[in-house]
């Protein structure tokens, strides 16, 4: 395919909406420096390139239909998003499990996958099945397991299961998102060290005021990544609800490599454990870093956490524990929906989810010692 061009890419997202405005918001330096370090560092295959731009057309063309949208509806942005909950934790933690607990609750809205990517117009409350582009994401999810069926076994998602709110940060180019299918060490600094995320975080309050304006609720969204940003997710919703899910890094690091050396070949025919390794473990040394830092400004009960060993043991019991951390009734209709979520999906249900950290070049030990505090403090030690 040769470089992947920026200005390629915004003039195919143009040519498909007959759109040319991207929103006052920042994104552009963003997505410089995401298609240069795509282009030197990450090694794409020729296909891997073709997906990867596809992609970010994809990203584009959300975004140029959200603004246009929003133009033509601005009554929309006067739409308040109250009391947001936001689930995140190092990936492989649970956030997962307490998403789709919280997702069952029929009060909640949920950020699902199809209409995190296709956003316009906003969805109803039912039907929305029948739905061209619901159908159209479901089918890409389908064949993709047909040819990746361990995929599932690590991270399964159906089109309208409670996704990853990174989606709507992917729109604005920073998200971690792409720090995890591809290899970019430049991109990575950037994103980890120098980004301003709060212009991430008001376009995606834009696709939530869009989204909800036929099918409303209590939004309720999942990202591991959060932790990286707090400051900024809370300047733009200062009320916002905070989860926070623990597990032993023993247990993290491995799992959350083989998730990303899953996806990565998709993209590179040169993937590295151990690179993989190293870019998680300085993500989660920041993440760690950044929710201390959170608390000790905010006090401890600005977060409720989550143990995941406890969360396995009575999922429904630590549910109550998180309504009523926030003072809010945990109904009936909400709990018999979360046993019912429990019982329809038993761990292992796609699979048996098999790696080892020896496959990334970590051992136990250098995990062990470099989460020593962490795991001191929740204890896992």
């Amino acid at each position: 395919m040769g470089t992947i061009a920026t200005q390629d890419l915004l003039d195919r997202a143009t040519a498909q909406t007959s759109l040319d405005d991207f929103g006052d918001l920042p994104f552009r330096d963003a997505l410089d420096r995401l298609v240069d370090s795509a282009n030197h560092e990450a090694k794409l295959s020729e296909a891997g390139a073709e997906r990867f731009a596809g992609s970010i057309i994809g990203y584009l063309v959300n975004r140029l239909k959200i603004v246009d949208y929003l133009k033509k509806h601005p009554d929309l942005l006067e739409r308040p998003i109250e009391k947001p909950m936001f689930v995140f934790g190092m990936p492989r933690t649970g956030t997962t499990l307490t998403i789709n607990m919280l997702a069952s609750d029929p009060a909640r809205r949920n950020y699902m996958r199809w209409e995190a990517l296709s956003s316009v117009p906003p969805s109803k409350s039912s039907g929305y099945k029948d739905d061209e582009r619901y159908l159209a994401e479901q089918q890409r999810i389908d064949m993709s397991q047909k040819y990746m069926p361990h995929l599932s076994a690590i991270h399964h998602e159906d089109a309208d299961s409670p996704s990853e709110d990174q989606f709507a940060m992917a729109m604005s180019f920073c998200s971690q998102l792409f720090d995890s299918i591809l290899d970019v060490p430049g991109y990575h600094k950037w994103f980890l060290h120098e980004a301003d995320y709060e212009p991430a975080f008001r376009f995606q309050k834009m696709q939530l005021q869009l989204m909800q304006a036929e099918n409303g609720g209590r939004w309720t969204l999942k990202n591991p990544w959060h932790p990286l940003y707090l400051d900024a997710l809370t300047t733009v919703y200062p009320d916002a609800q905070l989860v926070m899910t623990h597990r032993d890094p023993l247990q993290v690091v491995g799992s959350a490599c083989s998730l990303v050396n899953t996806v990565r070949p998709i993209y590179s025919d040169a993937v590295d454990g151990r690179r993989i390794a190293d870019a998680l473990m300085e993500t989660f040394d920041l993440m760690i870093e950044r929710q201390q830092a959170y608390r000790a400004k905010h006090g401890e009960d600005a977060i409720f956490d989550i143990n995941y060993a406890e969360q396995v043991r009575d999922p429904v019991g630590m549910m109550a524990k998180v309504y009523d951390h926030f003072n809010e009734p945990l109904t009936a209709e909400a709990e018999a929906a979360m046993c019912a979520c429990i019982a329809e999906n038993p761990k292992g249900k796609h699979g048996k989810h098999k790696y080892t950290l020896e496959e990334f070049g970590v051992s136990e030990d250098e995990v062990r010692e470099r989460y020593k505090d962490y795991r001191e403090e929740y204890g896992f030690a």
